[in-house]
């Protein structure tokens, strides 16, 4: 089976004076489309095979900032820079492509539309007919010469822009957040219909599996969601919505161990544990293995229809004159006395730890701080001096939380077959030297003040 990967250049500025469309160099934001797809064509292995690229300067800056985000030698063959490739005509392109000789079985070509669109379109027909900049599609061919292609022999297998690949870019194309301004109820309703759209808008880029900050802002938005019913249900009822918000922590739940994975191997990239390279490498491994595993198993659940019919619920639901006379209820008064309840609540958790209380019992009091948090950004009156002062704690108990996480998964690699006897003694070492850490931040949470001051 032969892949063809098709790359179009990143974005590029637009000539001025002197300058031909030959010369036109990348934007800020094309090298940032360039560096967010490197991982991609790692993912992909695209970089594996051979690298055609058209001689325009930004099909050339765009592989160079690609190749700056990758190990050293990570493009196995030096990339080929082939004046053919400056073609807009999809037919000049397809003429390249049969004339190559029949050893490449895998192979990236980074060039213009609407060339490439015409040669994806007529390799497949289901291709669609936009392909942004930075943007790679992947097929797979049959095992036979370039030169005997024929139309719609290909399958397109993988299709991924920078904006699905890369949080920060996305966040220009993100639906933007309501007007904090106007009454409590027609605020609220706008807050939790954006949530669905973030939601809804965020799920594509879950399930690419590229920038794990989606996954992170999936699950704020879900907890904000489910922040907002669980202050209606305080203060009124409304038929359905127990149910509605059981389903929202249903499905922020189904993605903790992918974050848990996400966060430790992030964090072990970043730090140098105490291991042997050997012992790290496999522990790496073993942790990249569970994560894929968890991560095919979300996207199995969001590509599933019943999760689709229940966001279409969720949709239906929150724009339901129910919902909608609930939330004329919900005046700030009465989220303050929902708030005083859960900060009294928070001080009476508080102030029962003790040194030798369990780990359960601060994960429980950082969820606390969570509700307290997501209630409170429901007033935008809230004093900036209390909200800083529950994303400190909020940071402290996540800290400790991410310790004990980490334990957690050590543990579960010691208890592995797979590992011999030397890893195993070595991630047992370093899960027991992370008690001193959380007894260090046990003692900062012990010294915290109530929040009713």
């Amino acid at each position: 089976m032969r892949h063809l990967f098709v790359m179009r250049h990143a974005k590029a500025k637009q000539p001025s004076d002197n300058m031909t469309d030959y010369q036109r160099p990348l934007r800020k934001r094309g090298k940032r489309q360039a560096t967010a797809m490197a991982p991609v064509l790692q993912r992909w292995k695209a970089l594996e095979g051979q690298v055609h690229v058209s001689t325009a300067a930004r099909t050339r800056e765009t592989l160079d900032d690609i190749a700056a985000q990758l190990p050293e030698r990570a493009l196995i063959n030096q990339p080929q820079f082939d004046d053919a490739l400056y073609t807009f005509d999809g037919e000049e392109l397809l003429a390249w492509l049969k004339a190559l000789p029949d050893e490449p079985e895998k192979m990236l070509v980074i060039g213009h539309n609407p060339a490439l669109v015409d040669l994806a379109r007529w390799l497949n027909k289901a291709t669609p007919t936009s392909l942004p900049t930075g943007s790679v599609l992947h097929f797979t061919l049959p095992d036979r010469p370039w030169s005997s292609m024929e139309p719609g022999c290909a399958e397109l297998v993988g299709r991924l822009t920078p904006e699905e690949a890369s949080y920060s870019l996305f966040k220009r194309l993100a639906p933007k957040p309501p007007d904090r301004r106007g009454n409590t109820s027609s605020r609220l309703l706008a807050m939790l219909e954006h949530q669905y759209r973030m939601v809804r808008a965020l799920e594509p880029r879950v399930m690419a599996g590229v920038d794990a900050e989606f996954l992170h802002q999936y699950r704020v938005n879900l907890r904000r969601s489910r922040a907002v019913g669980e202050s209606v249900r305080s203060i009124t009822k409304v038929p359905g919505l127990k149910k509605m918000l059981k389903r929202l922590k249903h499905r922020a739940r189904a993605t903790s161990d992918l974050r848990d994975l996400d966060v430790f191997l992030e964090d072990i990239g970043n730090t140098s544990p105490p291991l042997s390279s050997a012992t790290r490498q496999a522990l790496q491994q073993w942790l990249q293995d569970c994560q894929r595993a968890e991560h095919q198993a979300l996207c199995e659940q969001l590509s599933a229809p019943a999760y689709a019919e229940e966001m279409q619920n969720w949709q239906r639901f929150i724009a339901s004159d129910d919902v909608k006379k609930a939330l004329t209820k919900l005046t700030p008064k009465r989220i303050k006395a929902v708030l005083n309840k859960r900060i009294a609540r928070h001080d009476e958790d508080l102030a029962a730890l003790s040194s030798d209380s369990s780990d359960t019992a601060l994960h429980e009091l950082r969820k606390g701080v969570k509700r307290i948090r997501y209630l409170a950004d429901l007033n935008p009156k809230v004093p900036k001096s209390f909200l800083a002062e529950l994303k400190h704690r909020q940071r402290l108990l996540g800290d400790f939380q991410d310790l004990c996480t980490r334990q957690a998964w050590l543990n579960a690699f010691i208890e592995s077959a797979d590992n011999d006897a030397e890893q195993k003694k070595e991630c047992a070492s370093w899960g027991a030297s992370l008690e001193k850490p959380k007894q260090e931040l046990r003692k900062e949470v012990l010294a915290l003040a109530p929040l009713a001051r």
